[in-house]
């Protein structure tokens, strides 16, 4: 089965087809890219003449043409879309369909600079491909298994009823799949797997796994709580937003600050953990001090999910900086020594692709590196509910 993955942002979009058998649900990359600046127009601020594709409809003429190029006669069998927010309605993948593209669009308020997109792409597809069977990959749903004393708020509950406001975590997909290669990597099953696992990118998150499951995470009602990360704050006092208000700021401007203007680049200057790495081995006091709090933060995080775990398996790095930044991974497992971590540096400084153990033989928690593949997940994940679908003879590419 051929499964165009597509990821849709407001101005671009990311694809990628993977070739996943059926009985193993291997998948290989046959193609992928990225279309960016879609709509915007060359006033700079979308007005104007467009600078890229018109819209996302325009933007999947170019990936089809790039398709026929690399595919030759071959098809596409499946489409799979990566969709941020799946509320608490949806706990695993779905068929797309009329019904589930309206349900996807009602949970915009809650992730109004990714569902809108999601829908986009969705559109798109059905409006090229209208027999086509879609599949909706949702971020929240590995995390549906988190119980309500994790993901309850301490609020009225006219706030939660009303509005939805809970935890929700995201990073879902990511997770599910890294958990499920780390248990593999341990020789344990993957329903009696607990463990922490770190996805470290510009966007970062911790997640606690026991038995498998989600049981708590450290984003919650948006991407912004939790780990310090590349622009956003992570956790901070609320009562910080409260008094930003009363000093003048409205809504927007606080939503940049914290999200776009925080986290590392606050601290030192720069959201990219390669540089600031360099800068904090050059002697930059600033980003000694990002590394300090950012490694702490997630320290922190690590300590109170291996108690939620009841004893983690492994903690395990992942994503863009928890694959490649040793320096970061050293930061991080020095601060674990009360847990009994030992972490080994000759691994640790190894580069490889595969996952794999870093921390000394005499640790008492291993310490992991499993290199995450979202699109791998998406498309293995599209794949069955496709041919469970066909199994069942039920309807498919209704979008």
């Amino acid at each position: 089965m051929l499964v165009l993955v597509i990821n849709s942002g407001s101005s671009s979009l990311k694809y990628q087809v993977r070739d996943v058998s059926a009985h193993e649900h291997e998948a290989g990359v046959l193609a992928e890219g990225l279309i960016e600046r879609i709509g915007v127009g060359n006033g700079g601020g979308g007005d104007g003449e467009p600078i890229g594709p018109r819209d996302h409809a325009e933007a999947l003429e170019l990936v089809d043409a790039r398709l026929h190029e690399v595919l030759g006669d071959r098809t596409v069998d499946a489409v799979g879309h990566r969709v941020v927010h799946g509320g608490e309605r949806f706990a695993e993948p779905v068929l797309v369909d009329h019904e589930i593209t309206r349900a996807i669009e009602r949970l915009n308020p809650l992730a109004p600079l990714h569902n809108p997109a999601n829908v986009l792409g969705i559109r798109a597809i059905a409006e090229k491909w209208p027999t086509m069977p879609q599949v909706a990959v949702f971020d929240t749903a590995f995390h549906r298994s988190i119980p309500e004393h994790a993901w309850r708020y301490a609020v009225p509950d006219w706030l939660y009823s009303r509005h939805g406001i809970r935890r929700y975590g995201f990073h879902g997909t990511s997770h599910q799949y890294v958990a499920h290669r780390a248990a593999q990597l341990l020789g344990i099953p993957e329903e009696e797997f607990d463990g922490v696992i770190l996805h470290l990118g510009n966007g970062a998150s911790a997640t606690a796994i026991q038995g498998g499951k989600s049981v708590d995470t450290s984003m919650g009602f948006t991407p912004l709580e939790g780990l310090v990360m590349g622009t956003r704050s992570g956790d901070i006092d609320p009562s910080i937003l409260v008094f930003l208000g009363r000093q003048g700021m409205n809504p927007d401007e606080i939503d940049a600050l914290l999200n776009r203007e925080s986290g590392l680049k606050a601290l030192a200057g720069s959201n990219d953990m390669r540089s600031v790495v360099e800068a904090a081995e050059s002697g930059d006091e600033a980003a000694r001090t990002a590394l300090a709090v950012a490694s702490y933060r997630l320290a922190k995080y690590v300590g109170a999910y291996h108690v939620a775990v009841g004893g983690a398996h492994a903690v395990v790095f992942t994503a863009g900086i928890g694959e490649n930044s040793g320096a970061f991974r050293a930061l991080v497992a020095e601060r674990l020594g009360a847990l009994g971590v030992e972490l080994d540096d000759a691994l640790n400084a190894e580069r490889s692709k595969e996952p794999r153990v870093i921390s000394a033989p005499g640790s008492a928690i291993p310490l992991l590196v499993v290199p995450t593949d979202e699109e791998r997940a998406i498309a293995e994940a599209t794949a069955t509910v496709v041919e469970r679908a066909s199994a069942g003879s039920q309807p498919v590419g209704s979008a």
